[in-house]
């Protein structure tokens, strides 16, 4: 089979307002971005109002491994099943960043004849959005060292800047930096750092904001540090807000492309979910619910990470209310989880794929705890066996869940209308009873020690000393009574990576704690997760390349 981007290249995209059209989106609301490409107008927001949201399905997946799993194939290609069924679907995805498209991962739109398309310009720099998230975030950066410069009227203590620039690349080196060096017009010297645009504050304003009034509010809410007597300093003290939200005018609007069988795509905003919230933005995730019968769309890596932030986080902030949960996984990476060598892994093994699923089965129990219903989506290679499937199925029917097999990578939507057919016998026998996983009104400490237990297995959370010093400061400023965005290692359910399947009695440590208040949460960092990822020893970087007449390769 060809490689995704041929297969994407070779692609018979509709022109964007064609798909705008599928959409139910009238041609005065798109602003086009090329033939392939266009942004949403705020103006549908108010058309659109009095309309009855559709149904809200949920991809998440079981704990990421080395194999990958197709999270984002499986939801692409449920969207082109519904489609195949003749129900209206959009699909409301992340954009990809930089970072790990010049990685490890390479592309990150789908795969198969289950990708979005144009691939290329989505994976490489789309509409600018990132950029101009990385604009505004180091906007406010550069006007807290000039503020400072130019007399600190606000007294703002250099050593407590918390506030990051940023750069959407994967650059270790820029972790930890010095600002201000050389001779005294280029300002105080003090210590700073990078973290990747994904992780900012800025991104996860700009997806958690209602629409631009409210952006500009909530940008207004950054606290860039504090004043040597200890009190908070704000971006809209720097009156910095108006500009980030200039810079952000376009950005803020949802970004419409196209899968491979022309099922409309919404997709905007790219939160990490490992030290980020990992969803999309609250705009187009509200916009398609309003447009499409069926709106698909996904949170960042496993369920523990991405799932959970998305019910407590994205589900609270914007009011919404999942009415089906669809749990990827895959046999390959059900026996990863019981420590099987990746060579090995399309070898038929049934013990330790049974011992594996016990990976599965503690997503599914955590699912079941925001009261809606699952769908466990077996993404399928040709490796699988019909007994490895077997195993799999019994154990989706001694959980109560229901199960179904899908092979949209290899067939597009007709590989996933199993699937498709599954979820509307959920839809149509099964009622969600949606509820959080916490209270607003526990405590930090509170906060955190629920997910660890309840979500992660921990047995026992411990706090750093700086740590319990940021949460007592941040209770006293009022902050608890915010969402907790857990920073922690995708790859196990504990802070360790290496300690895989379903682990019980670990600890979970808890290092810093910081708040988001324009975003509106509190993030706990913990093991040694960084918000700047490192290039691998040999980069996807490496694999990129254009011809004379422009044809990319390399992104897989």
């Amino acid at each position: 089979m060809k490689s995704d981007i041929e297969i994407a290249q070779a692609a018979n995209m509709l022109p964007i307002a064609k798909i705008a059209a599928k959409a139910g989106i009238d041609k005065q609301y798109i602003e086009q971005y090329g033939k392939y490409k266009a942004k949403i107008s705020n103006a549908i927001y108010e058309s659109v109002q009095e309309r009855k949201d559709g149904k809200l399905v949920l991809v998440t997946a079981t704990n990421p491994t080395p194999a990958g799993e197709g999270k984002t194939t499986i939801t692409v290609g449920l969207g082109q099943a519904f489609g195949k069924l003749g129900i209206k679907s959009i699909v409301a995805l992340r954009e990809p960043s930089l970072g790990p498209c010049m990685g490890i991962k390479g592309g990150a739109a789908g795969g198969g004849l289950s990708q979005v398309v144009p691939m290329e310009d989505i994976n490489l720099h789309f509409t600018g959005d990132i950029h101009a998230i990385g604009a505004a975030n180091n906007l406010l950066a550069s006007m807290i060292d000039n503020h400072i410069h130019q007399g600190n009227e606000l007294c703002i203590n250099p050593k407590s800047i918390t506030f990051k620039r940023c750069v959407d690349l994967n650059d270790r080196a820029l972790r930890e930096v010095i600002v201000g060096l050389g001779p005294a017009i280029n300002g105080t010297v003090r210590q700073d750092g990078f973290m990747i645009t994904v992780a900012s504050e800025v991104m996860a304003i700009l997806c958690l904001a209602n629409d631009l009034e409210d952006l500009k509010t909530k940008l207004g809410q950054i606290i860039i540090g504090y004043t040597f007597k200890g009190d908070p300093v704000t971006a809209s003290d720097l009156k910095a807000n108006g500009a980030m939200a200039t810079l952000l005018k376009d950005a803020i609007n949802p970004n419409l492309v196209q899968t491979l069988e022309n099922t409309p795509v919404l997709m905007h905003g790219g939160p990490f979910a490992n030290i980020a919230h990992g969803c999309n933005s609250l705009r187009a995730t509200k916009l398609a619910l309003k447009l499409a019968d069926i709106t698909v769309t996904e949170s960042g890596f496993g369920a523990d990470l991405g799932a959970e932030k998305f019910m407590n986080i994205k589900c609270k902030k914007g009011d919404l209310k999942p009415d089906v949960a669809v749990l990827v996984t895959t046999v390959r990476a059900l026996k990863h989880n019981a420590y099987v060598a990746k060579d090995d892994l399309t070898t038929e093994n049934i013990d330790a794929l049974t011992k594996g699923t016990d990976n599965l089965v503690r997503h599914i129990n955590n699912l079941k705890k925001f009261g809606v219903p699952i769908v466990v989506a077996l993404n399928s290679f040709i490796s699988d066996t019909n007994a490895e499937i077997a195993v799999i199925k019994q154990v989706c029917e001694r959980e109560q869940v229901q199960f179904a097999v899908a092979r949209v990578w290899e067939l597009g939507g007709e590989g996933g209308v199993e699937l498709a057919n599954t979820i509307l016998h959920v839809l149509s026998n099964e009622q969600a009873q949606f509820k959080y996983l916490y209270a607003d009104d526990i405590s930090i400490e509170e906060k955190i020690k629920t997910i660890a237990t309840s979500i992660y297995g921990a047995s026992e959370v411990i706090f750093e000393a700086d740590a319990k010093k940021s949460i007592a400061s941040l209770e006293k400023l009022g902050f608890s009574n915010l969402p907790i965005c857990m920073a922690k290692n995708p790859a196990s359910f504990s802070d360790d990576p290496n300690l895989l399947g379903s682990p019980t009695g670990f600890t979970t440590t808890i290092k810093e704690v910081r708040v988001s208040a324009g975003a509106g949460f509190i993030v706990a960092l913990t093991g040694s997760v960084m918000i700047m990822p490192g290039l691998p020893k040999k980069p996807s970087a490496q694999l990129l390349d254009i011809d004379a007449k422009g044809v990319v390769t390399g992104l897989f």
